[in-house]
């Protein structure tokens, strides 16, 4: 069973991600901020990271460049799943080393696409 770590700051984010990817067989980590999901990325072995961009404490771009700097890290799919869609911003998520970019409201469907995708499992 793959595991993800998803880091949102908001609770019903994070219960509807762990709704979805639980029901679709996934083991689901959460952090309600990126400090909190660097932390349980080093603590635990995870299989893809699905961070938000804006948190208190840790934005999401940041998280990114914290977690590729990890060895354990370097080749673990990191998507970003936000509200922001700015073409700036996806680049600097892209230069820290994200895989994907996301916009919410998030289609459950596509969402687990994308992922299996990342995780090589389509």
């Amino acid at each position: 069973m793959k595991t993800i770590l998803t880091v949102d700051d908001s609770p019903s984010i994070r219960q509807m991600l762990a709704y979805v990817l639980s029901s679709s067989g996934y083991n689901v980590i959460e952090a309600a901020d990126g400090e909190e999901g660097l932390a349980l990325a080093k603590a635990n072995t995870v299989d893809l990271v699905l961070t938000d961009h804006n948190m208190p404490k840790m934005d999401g771009v940041t998280l990114t460049r914290a977690l590729r700097a990890l060895p354990a890290y370097r080749k673990v799919p990191i998507m970003m799943l936000s509200t922001e869609s700015s073409p700036t911003l996806k680049q600097a998520g892209r230069d820290a080393g994200a895989t994907g970019w996301m916009v919410k409201p998030f289609d459950p469907d596509k969402l687990l696409e994308m992922l299996k995708k990342a995780l090589g499992t389509t």
